[in-house]
């Protein structure tokens, strides 16, 4: 169902991919190939996809962990494109796009388990029948 709290988590997760994509937009990590917008939209299909498989809870936990490691990935190429810039890191100065993916972890880890905790109350009420 739609109206779960992990269904807000996920979707909160999929908000942070867009901000971080919007966000992100004059991020040159390499000349010829646009890794962050593809990744944000990888991201932001497979969190969507994840929404509306509510029915697949086993789905939706493995789609989640591989949404968790796109972003730890995404992370290590900004803190690299960060530390690449003249100046070192200044956030106010040089952005925030790390902790849209940082956001976007905690979401996931969150929905997981509250999916995992879904998935043992339905695996008790199966067992008292």
């Amino acid at each position: 169902m739609l109206q779960r709290i992990q269904t807000i988590w996920s979707f909160l997760a999929v908000l942070a991919a867009v901000f971080l994509f919007v966000t992100g937009q004059d991020i040159i990590i390499s000349d010829s190939f646009p890794v962050l917008n593809i990744a944000c939209i990888m991201l932001v299909l497979i969190g969507l996809l994840s929404v509306f498989s509510f029915k697949n809870r086993k789905r939706q936990i493995l789609l989640n962990t591989i949404s968790i490691i796109i972003n730890a990935l995404l992370i290590g190429v900004l803190i690299y494109w960060l530390l690449k810039l003249s100046g070192g890191i200044q956030f106010p100065e040089k952005g925030i796009e790390p902790i849209f993916s940082l956001i976007a972890i905690i979401c996931l880890f969150i929905a997981n388990i509250y999916i995992k905790k879904d998935e043992r109350l339905v695996k008790s009420v199966d067992r008292l029948r």
